[in-house]
């Protein structure tokens, strides 16, 4: 029997298979010689298992996604002759800060560091994408943002985990525009009300 064709396109290179997915996260799984509609987005529950058409659950319980790759290919692989199948890991990120549309979307760790950001519907006007951090736990990573948009580097190359939080701050500039408004503020209401008390 043929091996079944996985395409995992960069995410061995960036070591995604080593990837812990929990209750949350899940796998894209797309067929391209199956005529059944069946490709698509299924997601960890809370008891940890991965419902799928026609193989049923899929226990994610302390294993990695090469493990659960695994067993997902192997089940399709003896229902249906010779498949032809990818699948990613979905890893749930919350994308906060500076963006225009902050909140949990799902990568797959092959996506840009300018298409992440896109997703969060871009980044405002204030943000600092220089400065970008995740933050794991307690822990503070800081982007090599710049090199990033300049070298085309996906998500996957800065080790991204699920559950991470990516935090565009604001610029420090635009701190210290809003302090000086308040202090011309202040200033213009100082003298107005010396004008009326003389």
């Amino acid at each position: 029997m043929r091996k079944v064709i996985l395409s995992f396109i960069i995410l061995l290179a960036a070591g995604i298979n080593a990837q812990v997915l929990g209750p949350g996260d899940g796998v894209r799984i797309v067929f391209y010689n199956i005529s059944e509609k069946i490709s698509g987005d299924y997601y960890i529950q809370l008891d940890e298992k991965l419902q799928l058409p026609y193989i049923g659950l899929v226990d994610t319980r302390e294993r990695d996604f090469k493990d659960i790759n695994d067993e997902i290919t192997f089940k399709y692989d003896s229902l249906y002759r010779d498949p032809e199948l990818t699948i990613q890991p979905l890893m749930r990120i919350n994308i906060l800060g500076e963006v225009r549309e902050p909140g949990f979307y799902y990568l797959t760790g092959i996506e840009k560091l300018s298409g992440l950001l896109a997703m969060a519907g871009g980044e405002t006007s204030d943000a600092d994408v220089d400065d970008i951090y995740i933050i794991r736990g307690d822990q503070e990573l800081e982007i090599e943002a710049d090199e990033l948009f300049a070298d085309g580097g996906t998500v996957g190359d800065i080790g991204l985990k699920s559950g991470d939080r990516i935090f565009v701050p604001r610029e420090w500039w635009v701190g210290a525009r809003n302090a000086a408004v308040i202090i011309s503020g202040v200033a213009v209401l100082v003298t107005i009300v010396s004008l009326f008390v003389r």
